[in-house]
């Protein structure tokens, strides 16, 4: 009877981790993915001109640095803060700004191609 309990109080509890804005259905992950998507799709229109954005390959513009590695170098946080306010570097680069929703997908996007430089 006590596990019962406990069984039911785990299952109440795991319903409140849920997103409260997440859709009936819909996982966290499909979230996570469709979030990503929209990064991929923000990343070939505004920045594959001059980086490589997706998972292999190198950028069109050798100073430009490759999107899978980029974490590793620059904080997501602040890249996303930059990106809002607009990015300014020390190179050429087109001046721009995202809205936070636009700069939300990029992150997600950003996050799920990361991998370890190479040394």
């Amino acid at each position: 009877m006590r596990f019962m309990l406990l069984a039911g109080v785990a299952l109440v509890l795991a319903g409140c981790a849920a997103p409260a804005d997440a859709p009936v259905g819909v996982s966290v992950g499909a979230e996570l993915d469709a979030l990503a998507a929209d990064g991929r799709s923000i990343a070939e229109a505004e920045c594959a001109a001059c980086h490589a954005v997706g998972e292999y390959g190198e950028s069109p513009n050798p100073n430009a640095p490759v999107f899978r590695t980029l974490l590793s170098r620059y904080s997501a946080g602040v890249l996303e803060q930059e990106l809002i306010e607009g990015i300014r570097v020390s190179h050429p680069m087109p001046e721009f700004q995202f809205n936070p929703q636009g700069t939300d997908a990029l992150i997600q996007y950003l996050q799920s191609i990361q991998q370890t430089p190479a040394q």
